[in-house]
């Protein structure tokens, strides 16, 4: 009976696995791209709204032998990748019809890819880590490419591959050198051990690496640009917000259960990284013409605004690192699912930021749509963008951070340069040929406006949510179960 409980309050993961299964087996006996579509949308349908159950109503609380969690973070996590996944699959069925290439595969590969990620967001163990890390990872390589007639796609998917070979190995023999040190790959286990030591730095210094890479934090970045702009545009989104939920959500578990004791020691790393990551990230965004690669160098720009949050160490740091993913996932997925919208009208190349000059105009909807996520993106207030950035940054200053904090405003006041470039060419220059623009179906425009609706409230309105994600970690159940 205990398996049967532990299925029950995990029930979010179950039923997208239970969903993947049925969508595959629906590929398997040539169904019609329709039906395995809609299959799977009542599947993460269910999902989200147990998801949204659980974060509201369900306390801490650990299941399959201490190796996984429930409720508190766990629940968090879950609901902003099953949100995610949810808005991908609406946006990415519109988008492989309009460019001719709906694949059906693409739709058990998410189901799959979304299970790893709730596996890794749900984590109490380094070896339920790795499970989770290792199959989201093998699916989000398969989507890459999952355009297979084009060159850019497969070039996308070698170089995810490759890269991901390398750091599944710094990541297990990390694992292994923890385990050597502490005699335990439970987190709370690990946390208890105070004692340090050669075996055990090297353990932590191979774990955070593997993090770093997944993340997408310099030095570690170098996979990004090309990967994010050779995958269809839809998956992009997807790979920067529910895979980097996924993996930050894992990586502050860790942190908060796993390193207590030496998060101070941390500070210094975590600084240099943010510094590092913040500066190129901008620094490069900025002379980048595609837009999509424009979004990709933004997106490792957002990788060190988080790591602000994880350098404070604090309960406010990594509280302000989880609210900073649920609004990155509203403004991100919409800021590409618009760039989709354009892309498909045409081909995959339909991305150079003049291609946009007066496409504002053809479609307003669409083009205010584009601003109010790309103003959030920036950081401009009464977005959840704004709220973000300002959450991570208080955290910084109360950890004594102020140095790095005024790196991270200058370099997010510097990224509105390239975010309000592309509104200078959708408002204010004329093309130089004439574009035709299709009318979005009703669900696609639903969709994204739904997202802008939700990044201006919580850019209103944040306050429950941050107060209840900050009792995770000061009333933690989890945390308290260490020896």
């Amino acid at each position: 009976m205990e398996i049967i409980n532990d299925l029950l309050l995990f029930l979010p993961a179950t039923i997208v696995a239970i969903g993947g299964l049925t969508v595959m087996m629906l590929d398997g006996y040539k169904a019609r791209s329709r039906t395995i579509y809609t299959t799977t949308m009542v599947f993460l349908g269910i999902a989200l709204g147990v998801a949204s159950w659980d974060l509201l109503m369900q306390a801490p609380e650990l299941i399959f032998s201490d190796m996984a969690g429930a409720g508190g973070t766990a629940a968090f996590g879950t609901f902003i990748v099953v949100f995610g996944t949810f808005f991908t699959v609406i946006l990415t069925h519109d988008y492989l019809i309009g460019v001719k290439h709906n694949f059906p595969q693409v739709y058990p590969l998410l189901m799959f890819c979304t299970f790893g990620m709730i596996v890794l967001a749900t984590a109490n163990d380094l070896v339920t880590v790795f499970v989770g890390l290792e199959t989201m990872s093998v699916c989000l390589y398969a989507l890459a490419g999952i355009i297979r007639d084009k060159r850019l796609g497969v070039e996308s998917a070698l170089k995810y591959f490759v890269m991901g070979a390398f750091s599944t190995g710094f990541f297990l023999y990390g694992i292994t050198l923890l385990y050597g040190a502490t005699g335990s790959t439970s987190l709370p286990e690990i946390g208890a051990y105070t004692d340090g030591g050669l075996i055990y730095w090297g353990g932590v210094s191979l774990l955070l690496v593997a993090f770093m890479f997944k993340v997408s934090a310099v030095p570690f970045h170098m996979w990004t640009p090309d990967v994010y702009t050779g995958s269809p545009t839809t998956i992009t989104a997807y790979m920067s917000t529910a895979g980097k939920t996924a993996s930050f959500v894992a990586l502050v578990l860790i942190l908060d259960r796993a390193m207590p004791f030496i998060a101070t020691e941390l500070t210094a790393t975590f600084s240099i990284i943010a510094l590092l990551t913040m500066i190129l990230g901008n620094a490069v965004a900025m002379v980048q013409d595609n837009v999509k690669r424009m979004l990709a160098y933004s997106s490792i720009a957002h990788v060190g605004y988080l790591f602000v949050g994880l350098a404070a160490g604090s309960v406010a740091g990594y509280s302000a690192v989880l609210f900073y993913l649920l609004a990155y996932t509203f403004m991100n997925v919409g800021a590409f699912g618009v760039v989709a919208y354009y892309e498909k009208n045409h081909d995959v190349h339909f991305n150079n930021v003049e291609s946009y000059a007066g496409l504002g105009y053809q479609r307003p909807i669409m083009g205010v749509l584009l601003s109010i996520f790309l103003f959030s993106l920036a950081g401009i207030p009464i977005s959840a963008g704004f709220n973000a950035k300002y959450l991570v940054f208080s955290a910084g200053i109360e950890a004594g951070l102020v140095s790095l904090v005024v790196v991270g405003v200058l370099a997010s006041a510097a990224s509105a340069y390239y975010y309000l470039r592309v509104m200078v060419y959708l408002y204010f220059r004329e093309g130089k040929e004439s574009v035709s623009l299709i009318e979005p179906k009703k669900v696609y425009s639903f969709s994204l406006v739904f997202l802008a609706l939700l990044t201006l409230y919580f850019g209103v309105v944040p306050g429950g949510v941050t107060e209840m994600i900050y009792g995770y970690f000061s009333d933690s159940m989890l945390t308290a179960t260490a020896p």
